[in-house]
């Protein structure tokens, strides 16, 4: 597991988003995003952006109950899982939703991936969204795994610092 990681406080939903839009912007076929965070605090909010930087149009609502959710982008798919309500690793084989995980012809974005760790690919991007500031902002950290390596992240950090609004403004 690579250690490298990168943390910072988001003061606004706005930034939050542009860092989800330049990470959908650089996310290539067979990507993995594995999105944890408490209830609320975020991870909706940047995959939607990250759809829009992948040119997702119109709604994206959280597959909370569907578990997935596929959107179709300017060149890849977006895989959008929410695994809240999965009771595991074996559910998800199941119902035979580990083929996405990763997803040749697009990126993979999991939300709650804890409840089928087992099932999670070393090679991904782990996302951390915490409340911070009694909830004013959000504690965000980025740890690139396997072949998601420290390069790959900068990619898409120096994308969000070259992105002063985010699209939607």
């Amino acid at each position: 597991m690579n250690t490298d990681l990168y943390s910072f406080l988001s003061c606004s939903e706005k930034q939050t988003q542009r860092l989800g839009y330049a990470l959908g912007a650089c996310l290539r076929a067979g990507d993995v995003v594995l999105l944890e965070g408490e209830m609320g605090a975020g991870k909706s909010v940047l995959t939607r952006a990250a759809a829009r930087g992948m040119g997702v149009e119109g709604p994206v609502p959280s597959p909370t109950f569907t578990i997935l959710n596929i959107h179709e982008g300017r060149a890849l798919r977006l895989y959008h899982f929410d695994l809240y309500r999965l009771e595991g690793e074996d559910a998800l084989y199941e119902m035979g939703l580990d083929e996405y995980i990763p997803a040749d012809d697009g990126a993979s974005l999991i939300e709650w991936p804890q409840m089928a760790a087992e099932a999670m690919p070393g090679d991904a991007l782990a996302i951390d969204i915490r409340y911070a500031m009694d909830g004013e902002a959000r504690a965000i950290t980025l740890t690139p795994m396997g072949a998601f390596d420290q390069a790959r992240l900068e990619e898409i950090l120096k994308k969000m610092e070259d992105s002063h609004e985010y699209p939607d403004d």
